[in-house]
């Protein structure tokens, strides 16, 4: 299944180690604090279980959006630029 993980993490550190972990179940970067890619409901919640590890007591908000296959067909986007940020 198709997920969107975005975040609002003020802290540096804990920001990086939260986009390491997306990067690191083969995620791609959509913008600064946003992933996606295909993970499995198992890896959807392992992930999120390392995230809250990373994150601890610090300030976060996380959300991981399953997004089904004809949702993620249908979806409108706009990529310019060599980064592929509009």
């Amino acid at each position: 299944m198709h997920v969107l993980v975005v975040y609002d993490i003020p802290g540096d550190r804990t920001r990086a180690r939260v986009a390491d972990a997306c990067l690191d179940y083969g995620l791609d970067r959509i913008q600064y604090s946003a992933f996606y890619g295909r993970l499995s409901r198992p890896h959807q919640e392992s992930l999120m279980v390392e995230i809250s590890q990373v994150v601890g007591d610090d300030p976060a908000n996380v959300q991981l959006i399953p997004i089904c296959e004809r949702d993620w067909r249908t979806r409108l986007s706009l990529e310019q630029g060599d980064d592929g940020e509009g």
